[in-house]
């Protein structure tokens, strides 16, 4: 009895150092903050949030019907992954952002989500990840080599900065808090602007939209916030935030954000409601069957792209981190060899200046050059 009295309460000691050393954890300051205040009462306002949580707009399984966590993980862990990772560190040119002309409009693609844009001679950079690994653990979900170009300290003083939701792959600490001093506005979603006050933005630079609402930047810019179908959350509770695509229209140009989201009738209707998009930016990479309906599988960009009636389309969501079990440059053969309409489909590799309104300018398949070890 003795013996057995030892064992539970050295269990009780573990169990309860664990519950300690979480909570230390969960509350570190990368974790961000759950909605409180008059951000919450607006929240519980809003169409979207319902019984505590934000939803999407129609019926949308975290897995597919046919699969379970157990069979998820088990893939996850035994199953043998071809090619997660390139077989060599990238050599990537860098485009110098702070030596653009003012009046160039062009895309810069950072790896992953993140890209600098200069449109009418706006400053605008998304969901910037640039610490070198996306989750809340620098040991885990790190970036290819050479795959991370661009620091913080590169970027420009910058007009805009646009966060499409939460996760660690498109809002990271400290990113956003390096590049604190040189932000003059944010655009979010709604409820994602508590983490970035709780980090030290003040809230006159956070502008939150809920689905369906706008804003007007001045000098002829006006952002809209359009659905996607995706979810949110840092920590141990989910969906406090809403999760958004958005668009930006300019003097001369129309842009769709797409950030994460699998396929839904929300592109057909968006398509309706603009007419079209000079450039549509949607997500490409880290799907599964699994999780279906919050990523677009292959060839579903390519059917959003055509409801958007855009006029291009620049793949984002790859090449920088693994979070899926498919190849790493499976999503840029897939979409390539999908394409069978020729549509304007461009593919810069990280760090290539992209004049996107030229479309005689021919982009080589750069991914092609790491399919092998050097030898």
């Amino acid at each position: 009895m003795k013996t057995l009295s030892k064992i539970m309460i050295s269990l009780l000691v573990i169990t309860a150092a664990l519950v300690a050393a979480a909570f230390i954890i969960i509350n570190q300051p990368k974790f961000g903050k759950t909605p409180s205040g008059a951000r919450l009462e607006r929240i519980q306002k809003s169409p979207h949030y319902k019984n505590g949580r934000f939803d999407n707009l129609n019926k949308t399984p975290q897995l597919a019907e046919d699969t379970s966590m157990p069979e998820v993980m088990f893939r996850f862990l035994f199953v043998k992954k071809d090619q997660l990772k390139p077989a060599q560190a990238f050599r990537m040119t860098k485009t110098e952002l702070k030596s653009l002309k003012p009046d160039e409009n062009v895309f810069i693609w950072m790896g992953h989500s993140s890209y600098y844009m200069q449109i009418d001679g706006l400053k605008i950079l998304v969901d910037p990840v640039l610490s070198g690994n996306a989750s809340p653990f620098t040991f885990t979900t790190k970036a290819f080599e050479g795959s991370d170009l661009y620091t913080p300290d590169d970027i420009p003083t910058l007009d805009l900065l646009i966060i499409t939701h939460d996760h660690w792959d498109h809002l990271d600490y400290k990113t956003v808090k390096e590049l604190q001093h040189k932000t003059r506005r944010v655009v979010t979603g709604l409820g994602t602007g508590e983490h970035l006050e709780y980090w030290g933005y003040s809230p006159d630079l956070i502008t939150e939209l809920d689905w369906f609402e706008n804003s007007d930047l001045g000098n002829g810019f006006r952002i809209y916030c359009e659905p996607a179908r995706h979810f949110s959350g840092r920590g141990l509770k989910r969906d406090q935030a809403i999760w958004a695509s958005f668009v930006l229209e300019s003097p001369t140009q129309r842009i769709y954000i797409g950030g994460d989201s699998g396929y839904d009738d929300h592109y057909k209707k968006i398509g309706e409601k603009y007419g079209s998009f000079d450039l549509a930016i949607l997500e490409n990479g880290q799907y599964n069957r699994d999780w279906r309906y919050i990523h677009f599988l292959p060839g579903e960009n390519i059917k959003a792209m055509k409801e958007l009636n855009a006029k291009r389309m620049i793949p984002v969501h790859n090449s920088k981190f693994a979070l899926a079990v498919h190849s790493w440059n499976e999503p840029l053969k897939k979409i390539t060899e999908l394409n069978t309409e020729n549509l304007r489909i461009i593919t810069p590799a990280i760090g290539q200046k992209v004049p996107w309104l030229d479309d005689a300018k021919i982009y080589k398949k750069w991914w092609e050059d790491y399919d092998r070890h050097l030898e």
